[in-house]
């Protein structure tokens, strides 16, 4: 994918992007930590309301529908823009983070049993 430049994607550029969009309109007073998690928290309950009454099975095939998977692709772009804000703003990197995440959780969360399914007790 690219974007408006016909450049590769990646994390950094798109921030610039996003920095650029706000600079333009004046929007940088506002867009504090305290701002730009409540619009976070304000997009993901949008992409939430858009799965709440639906069953297990029609939320695997929401995209099948052109209208709602048009929905759910806007708010995550939505919460993705949002939050690669914030990490500007506070100078997280993103991919940095996840990734430490991750390791954290492999170690928190080793495998135990074949497939990592805890062993029966049996």
């Amino acid at each position: 994918m690219t974007d408006h430049d016909d450049a590769p994607l990646d994390v950094a550029r798109l921030q610039r992007r996003l920095a650029e969009f706000a600079a333009a309109r004046n929007w940088q007073p506002y867009h504090t930590p305290k701002n730009l998690v409540a619009a976070l928290s304000v997009e993901a309950s949008e992409l939430v309301e858009i799965f709440q009454w639906l069953t297990p099975e029609e939320s695997a095939r929401v995209m099948d529908d052109p209208g709602t998977a048009h929905r759910v692709t806007d708010e995550v772009a939505d919460v993705l823009a949002y939050l690669l804000q914030l990490c500007e703003v506070l100078g997280i990197d993103p991919l940095t983070a996840l990734a430490a995440k991750i390791d954290r959780n492999e170690r928190r969360f080793p495998l135990r049993g074949p497939g990592g399914v805890p062993p029966t007790t049996e």
